[in-house]
């Protein structure tokens, strides 16, 4: 006996990406890594690699794109169209931006395999768009990034970023000094610690604000090291 139910069509997945890799496939296919606000993609691009292929153009690494993805029953999907919206061409003009930007990439494609969060997307696309607007400008901006990057990675990798209590349980307070705890993941008082009231305020901002208002920050540059530190030790737990 037939039955009357009819297979529903799985409708294509219109979206923002971010290509985080790229594979040769064949004589000219390319297999992609997608980050979209809605998650990991692998997709296959048919004929990407021949001359007049309408795709090429738009999965262009360190770019944003608009692209249509149809999904079947298998993980693979299949894309059927992308558009170029942004390209950061200031990466091929940096080697420094070219390695921070590939860096990241590598280490949010990592982790998207494990946790599915629409924070990703967001950190890095913003990510790539603060090294493009200040490609080329002097100070301490990269590093301001990079622990912006950390502490929100870290964020959105499902670990709790502690800047309210220090390791004893009590609340951190303006006047006494820091020093991060490894092992603890979190602020210990220490007389002669380098890790003060505006460090906490800056981390903080970090967390809740965007990159660009971290930048801002006046005196950014004398508190950068030890932030960074902090961001690095964060982003190392979270990746266990």
């Amino acid at each position: 006996m037939k039955s009357n139910k009819t297979m529903r069509r799985q409708p294509d997945l219109r979206t923002e990406a971010i290509i985080l890799r790229r594979t040769d496939y064949g004589e000219a296919d390319r297999i992609l890594q997608l980050l979209t606000p809605e998650g990991k993609r692998s997709v296959i691009a048919k004929g990407v690699r021949r001359e007049k292929s309408k795709l090429a153009g738009g999965i262009e690494l360190f770019s944003v794109s608009e692209v249509v993805i149809h999904e079947g029953r298998t993980e693979l999907g299949l894309l059927t169209g992308a558009k170029l919206l942004e390209y950061y061409d200031a990466f091929v003009k940096d080697i420094e931006l070219i390695e921070m930007g590939g860096a990241m990439m590598r280490s949010v494609n990592a982790r998207a395999d494990q946790i599915e969060s629409p924070e990703f997307y967001k950190i890095l696309k913003q990510s790539l768009q603060v090294m493009q607007k200040h490609a080329g400008e002097p100070g301490r901006w990269k590093d301001v990034l990079r622990a912006w990057w950390g502490i929100n990675l870290t964020r959105a990798s499902g670990e709790d970023v502690n800047l309210h209590f220090d390791t004893d349980g009590e609340k951190l307070a303006a006047d006494r000094r820091y020093y991060w705890d490894e092992e603890q993941a979190a602020l210990s008082k220490a007389n002669a610690g380098r890790i003060g009231v505006d460090h906490i305020k800056l981390m903080r901002l970090m967390v809740s604000g965007p990159a660009e208002l971290a930048l801002k920050v006046a005196g950014v540059d004398a508190l950068i090291d030890e932030v960074l530190y902090v961001a690095r030790c964060m982003e190392k737990v979270a990746s266990l």
